[in-house]
């Protein structure tokens, strides 16, 4: 016990810093076993640093073959080495599990003698859950590079969500800390799992009992502030991702220095970049929900987010031709874009106005951010304006306001994704 307690706080510790540990969307249910990945999904806790804690997130084996510059086991770092066999990870997987610790498990490793011997591993310790212990619970699993499609299409069959990192955002930046890798190597196995996942979809439509295939889709994480992308960069790679690839989520890790060997990278003792990292997220919601284009946040003229406001007020300062919004008349899509009303509140807007013009101490009930709001909207009972201020202008009066959450914070302080 003494052992495994020891290989446990090595792999864990090895496996923090992989963020793309999301759990949602899958509909694996229970049909005679133990635990519950349906579409409740698990809740996680985080640690002051913004990392996920709430599954058993474990690496398989901390030894590797690569020696990537950013990478905690790298084979030339000077740190413990563990490797679980097949059956301490299950054993620990349902041990956790039963005593309440964990609600899923989130499994990735480092690469033993070659990608296809670690690969059949981890798909080993997947089918042996689900077949042997009858475990439905949720399972994140973490595609290795270069693995053949035979194995990484049996492992889909078993899993909730696979992954796999593109690491850096591009092709050079890769090439300049893990000349050994490629992004080719990451973007044929999401090729080919979102493809199966949309075969078997398909297939589900015409024979019911069609076995789930990766049924919370695929996701990928990319290290920040390692090597010199712009955030225009790092996004163009994402939305491509999201569009090609269909993605449930990419991960933005800012990176944390682990050794001064590398003089190209941050040394130990930088600040990783959280607020950078918090305004890439914000971006990426955007994207996803509030059906922006990317080139209306940045383009090749406006290539870095602004760190002290979020990239929605920045693009709306940007923008000042489009406001005011008329709250009373614009529609769902124009009340969105408006900084300081959310998605939940601009359809309680378009929901009340139904029944009346809405005025300034109803639009506050409503939970938008108000005193932000109220410099790019008007309503029934707004003041007549005297003209528009410039963005320079209104942009120190919103950070200057109370307890603006728009105000810088120093770096050791992680802010909320959203």
């Amino acid at each position: 016990m003494e052992r495994i307690e020891e290989k446990l706080m090595i792999l864990a510790d090895a496996a923090k810093y992989d963020v793309s540990c999301s759990s949602s969307g899958s509909k694996r249910k229970n049909i005679g076993g133990i635990g519950d990945a349906s579409s409740s999904g698990i809740c996680h806790t985080y640690t002051e640093d913004g990392r996920c804690v709430s599954l058993l997130k474990i690496l398989l084996t901390n030894h590797c073959i690569y020696d990537c510059a950013f990478c905690v086991s790298r084979k030339s770092n000077d740190v413990k080495r563990a490797a679980f066999t097949v059956e301490e990870v299950v054993d620990l997987t349902m041990n956790f599990y039963r005593r309440n610790y964990i609600e899923g498990l989130f499994l990735s490793s480092g690469i033993f003698k070659n990608a296809d011997f670690t690969m059949e591993r981890l798909l080993r310790i997947v089918k042996k859950l689900r077949l042997e212990e009858r475990y439905n619970g949720y399972i994140h699993l973490k595609t290795i590079p270069g693995a053949s499609e035979e194995l990484i299409q049996e492992a889909g069959l078993y899993v909730d969500r696979m992954s796999i990192n593109l690491e850096m955002p591009t092709e050079a930046g890769l090439k300049l800390v893990a000349p050994e890798k490629s992004h080719d190597a990451v973007r044929k196995p999401l090729q080919f799992v979102n493809t199966k996942i949309q075969t078997f979809q398909n297939e589900k439509k015409l024979i019911k009992h069609t076995p789930t295939f990766v049924p919370a889709g695929q996701s990928t994480q990319m290290v920040i502030g390692a090597t010199p992308e712009n955030d225009w960069e790092i996004m163009s790679v994402a939305d491509e991702f999201y569009k090609k690839y269909q993605l449930k989520r990419v991960y933005y890790s800012g990176y944390i220095p682990i050794n001064n060997s590398d003089a190209f990278l941050p040394q130990i003792g930088t600040n990783p970049p959280l607020i950078r990292e918090n305004r890439l997220y914000q971006t990426d919601w955007l994207l996803r929900f509030y059906n922006f284009n990317l080139n209306e946040i940045l383009n090749p003229a406006f290539t870095q987010l602004d760190l002290d406001i979020d990239p929605k007020l920045s693009w709306a300062l940007r923008n000042l031709h489009l406001f005011p919004v008329d709250v009373n008349t614009a529609d769902y899509q124009t009340i969105i874009r408006v900084p300081g009303i959310g998605r939940q509140s601009a359809m309680k807007i378009v929901s009340a106005r139904k029944y009346g013009s809405l005025r300034e101490y109803q639009l506050k009930k409503m939970g938008i951010a108000f005193n932000r709001a109220k410099h790019f909207i008007i309503c029934a009972d707004s003041a007549v304006s005297l003209g528009f201020k410039y963005a320079p202008q209104l942009k120190n009066i919103i950070l200057q306001t109370g307890n603006s959450k728009y105000k810088l914070q120093t770096p050791e302080n992680q802010l909320k994704l959203f």
